[in-house]
């Protein structure tokens, strides 16, 4: 098995969770997202990131507005839906319920039969 394989699954099942946190946090334009995640050693490329703003988008969980900019094309800047919002919310309870449980087995003392 490749360490580095599963570091990346790791990641990208978070990947979900950590870019409606960013966005949650008041609109936001893509490439300050992929700054934020790569900051934090989430390793994001746009080929991934705009698949999945997309998909967010399609699901009615983010919208977004087209903003002039002047240094030089139109930014496109997301923000959270009330039904994103609701949905974030629900990952949040997973997310905790999640660390919850896994501290809960990592703090366990290891026995030796």
């Amino acid at each position: 098995m490749n360490l580095e394989n599963t570091q990346i699954q790791m990641r990208k099942g978070i990947l979900e969770y950590c870019i409606l946190h960013i966005i949650a946090r008041g609109e936001t334009y893509a490439s300050d997202m992929l700054d934020e995640l790569t900051l934090a050693k989430m390793i994001v490329v746009q080929g991934t990131l705009y698949p999945l703003l997309t998909r967010l988008k399609n699901a009615g969980l983010l919208d977004y507005k087209w903003v002039e900019s002047k240094s030089g094309p139109p930014r496109k800047y997301y923000k959270l839906t009330q039904s994103g919002d609701s949905f974030l919310k629900g990952l949040t309870e997973t997310w905790e319920d999640l660390v919850h449980s896994t501290e809960k087995i990592r703090s366990k003392s290891t026995t030796t039969v």
